[in-house]
């Protein structure tokens, strides 16, 4: 049996954290949580994350920031950005870059959940390090 796949999550709001991570393991994933993008770059949970869902707008290093540092740093993690703040200029960018999917709090729980679903299905076992 295979080891079910993790799903990061970083918001700096507890609030929507913990909401995100309560949603995401009723569907059955397992979940890590983190308050900053740091916080996050720091964990061993980094290398085992098949999905990560991050907020755009937090202090130190911002949503977009830590996606682009990850693909910078050879970690193309699939990535879900949510915010509460939509630009769309930085929608069209992220999305170009290779950001699974950019969603506007509040969001619909079916679509981040299709999201997931798509960024699960783009993480290849073969591709994943050891």
């Amino acid at each position: 049996m295979t080891e079910k796949p993790l799903i990061s999550i970083i918001d700096d709001d507890p609030f929507m954290r913990d909401s995100i991570r309560q949603l995401i393991k009723s569907f059955g994933y397992t979940v890590a949580t983190f308050s900053s993008a740091l916080a996050f770059l720091e964990s061993p949970d980094l290398k085992q994350t098949s999905c990560l869902i991050a907020d755009v707008q937090m202090p130190g290093m911002t949503g977009d920031e830590l996606y682009g540092r990850l693909v910078h740093d050879g970690r193309g993690i699939p990535t879900i950005l949510v915010t509460a703040y939509p630009n769309d200029r930085l929608r069209a960018r992220v999305l170009s870059d290779g950001v699974i999917c950019y969603l506007t709090k509040p969001f619909d729980q079916q679509n981040l959940m299709t999201c997931v679903r798509k960024a699960l299905e783009l993480r290849s076992p073969a591709g994943e390090a050891s």
